[in-house]
């Protein structure tokens, strides 16, 4: 299958060709940079048009008819005079119901596209899309959601008129899963489909979740951000990152014994560290009335030694890192870790709950 993209360097026509490109369908991209002569022969042998190209934030109010209507009109003729259906899935907006130029531009495009569809019984399918977000989106031009990821990941301050302002927004991952499941479909007719989910959140709210995440790497704890719109803002606030911002310092706790690093705190699921220890040291000691940990010994031997604190029952476990297996912490048993290789000892953990220096759940066990 060989298919048309015009638009195909805007944010949404750069995730859609990656995804094409994983489908190994052939892709033709026409760009703001092109003819329209280029447009006509862009469109030979293709079996599918993605109308992506417009344009919402031009300097002059003119450029929205030259490059959302007249664009639209100049491929409508031109798959007319193909004589051939073609399929069209165009890219709206929900403000072609407003009066605006921008609105009316584009309702205008809407029915340029319906007339192709009764003329040459062409499919077509409009998007009426709300904000669309995701990466690759452009600060003060795509969506609230780029500007204030971009600000924030970049110490910039935002500027929020009405924090109670409800928005509407679908993700970019979304938007491109239901392209293609019209590319593959292909009802017929005039469609308008609806991208679901679509997200409502006040602009207060919205940024309060972004700076969450820049103040949650900073202290190392994070929310539940691997569900819904909140996975879905986080992915696009990690993709204003710089290169530079990629890594960032651990605190690290040492001592003769070795060292404690804090790795991640969650809000409601524990937290990831990591112990190390030369040879021969142990660490540990004590027991937990409530808190629960998981270890894994990532690298070098560690013996386990584990006595029950009423029962005074006794266990060892010997650990290699190339057994990759969970050592259970469990409540009323102390336990401490012994390094019993030759060379460094590192041991992932995992408790249950964030540790609190005021009140540790930790105490130390006394023969």
């Amino acid at each position: 299958m060989k298919v048309l993209v015009t638009g195909a360097n805007g944010f949404i026509g750069k995730n859609l060709l990656v995804h094409l490109y994983e489908k190994n369908i052939e892709v033709i991209s026409f760009t703001r940079q092109m003819s329209s002569q280029e447009l006509g022969s862009s469109l030979k042998d293709v079996s599918f048009v993605f109308h992506l190209a417009g344009s919402n934030r031009p300097s002059d109010e003119a450029e929205f008819k030259i490059h959302n209507f007249e664009l639209t009109q100049k491929l409508c003729n031109l798959i007319r005079d193909s004589g051939r259906v073609i399929p069209v899935l165009h890219t709206s907006s929900i403000q072609a119901e407003m009066s605006n130029a921008y609105g009316v531009s584009k309702l205008a495009a809407e029915n340029a596209l319906i007339s192709l569809a009764e003329d040459s019984n062409s499919p077509v399918y409009l998007y009426r899309l709300s904000n669309v977000f995701g990466k690759w989106s452009r600060p003060n031009y795509n969506s609230a959601v780029a500007t204030f990821s971009y600000n924030i990941a970049n110490n910039k301050v935002i500027e929020i008129k009405d924090p109670d302002s409800l928005i509407k927004l679908v993700y970019i991952d979304d938007v491109i899963k239901d392209f293609l499941r019209i590319l593959e479909e292909q009802p017929k007719g005039v469609v308008r489909p609806k991208v679901l989910p679509e997200h409502t959140i006040t602009v207060g709210s919205l940024a309060d979740h972004i700076r969450s995440f820049k103040d949650g790497r900073e202290l190392l704890c994070i929310g539940t951000i691997g569900i819904g719109l909140t996975r879905a803002l986080y992915a696009t606030y990690l993709s204003f990152l710089s290169p530079a911002q990629f890594s960032y310092p651990l605190p690290s706790y040492s001592d003769e014994r070795g060292s404690f690093v804090e790795v991640l705190k969650t809000k409601d699921s524990g937290q990831l560290s990591f112990i190390t220890a030369p040879s021969g040291i142990t660490r540990g000691g004590h027991y937990h009335h409530s808190k629960s940990e998981k270890f894994v010994v990532v690298k070098g031997s560690a013996k386990f030694s584990f006595k029950h604190i009423v029962t005074e029952e006794v266990y060892e476990i010997l650990s290699e890192s190339k057994k990759t297996e969970v050592i259970e912490i469990v409540p009323g048993w102390s336990h401490e870790i012994t390094n019993v290789g030759n060379s460094e000892m590192i041991v992932m953990i995992w408790a249950n709950e964030i540790f609190d220096r005021q009140r540790p759940d930790t105490v130390t066990y006394k023969d």
